[in-house]
């Protein structure tokens, strides 16, 4: 029961959600996540950490870069299961769509400097 409540835990805020979503359209290092939540770095760290500990998301160093994404297969059977629930969700969702427009002008170069 433990893992299942990480995962709701993890899909219990807006913020988390909208995290996953945006790590459909491709990896992002902390700098691009908090710019597109419009965030500190610290609130973003926070999400991806209870993100990352649920099983949702990875990380994988690159260079000075941490790029998150989401998780291929996981160990947790609930996050193998919601995963493709997920990816069909929310696609007209209005936020959503926003922040796949800022993923588009997120450069890490830029932000991250």
């Amino acid at each position: 029961m433990e893992d299942l409540t990480k995962v709701f835990k993890a899909l219990s805020d807006p913020n988390r959600i909208r995290i996953l979503k945006m790590l459909e359209s491709r990896a992002l290092c902390l700098c691009e996540i908090s710019f597109i939540l419009s965030v500190a770095n610290s609130t973003a760290s926070q999400h991806l950490s209870i993100l990352k500990e649920a099983g949702l998301v990875i990380d994988d160093k690159d260079g000075k870069w941490v790029n998150y994404a989401l998780t291929a297969a996981s160990a947790s059977v609930y996050v193998n299961e919601l995963m493709p629930l997920i990816k069909k969700w929310l696609i007209d969702d209005k936020t959503i769509k926003a922040d796949r427009k800022k993923i588009e002008a997120a450069d890490r170069k830029i932000l991250c400097s």
